[in-house]
């Protein structure tokens, strides 16, 4: 900024300045001091806007930020809380599956047993049948002889 170079320039005009003996006051060119002075009026006014605009860019660069890192947690939180359901959806589904398998050899058991019995059955009729027509037969031949 200008104006702080101004500003040393003063500084530096009343450091050289002769100083008054035992006051701390020191004698400075009226002239000199005046036009330094005319010439921070005429350049604060463009440091005072020039600082403003720095003000408001930067509040503007925070915020686009502040945004930013929002847009960022947000997404991040939604990437988790979607993990978190394809892994509860996966476990669901694990779960289901070993039910399906378990009801699956479950029926399958049910089904043997049952067709062992029926099987079973089937072939006592069978034996029946033919113990009797055993029967007939061994029967037949007694008469015959």
């Amino acid at each position: 900024m200008e104006i702080l170079s101004i500003i040393e320039t003063l500084e530096e005009v009343i450091e050289k300045s002769i100083s008054v003996p035992f006051s701390g006051k020191c004698m400075v060119d009226r002239e000199e001091i005046l036009e330094i002075i005319k010439e921070m009026r005429l350049k604060l006014p463009d440091d005072i806007k020039q600082a403003k605009w720095v003000k408001e860019e930067r509040q503007k660069i925070l915020l686009e930020a502040q945004k930013e890192a929002n847009n960022i947690i947000k997404d991040a939180e939604n990437k988790i809380a979607s993990l978190i359901d394809e892994h509860e959806i996966t476990k669901k589904a694990y779960e289901q599956a070993n039910e399906i398998v378990s009801n699956a050899q479950k029926n399958a058991r049910e089904i043997r047993l049952g067709t062992k019995e029926y099987a079973d059955n089937v072939l006592s009729k069978v034996e029946e049948i033919l113990e009797e027509t055993l029967e007939v037969i061994r029967a037949n031949r007694k008469e015959m002889k």
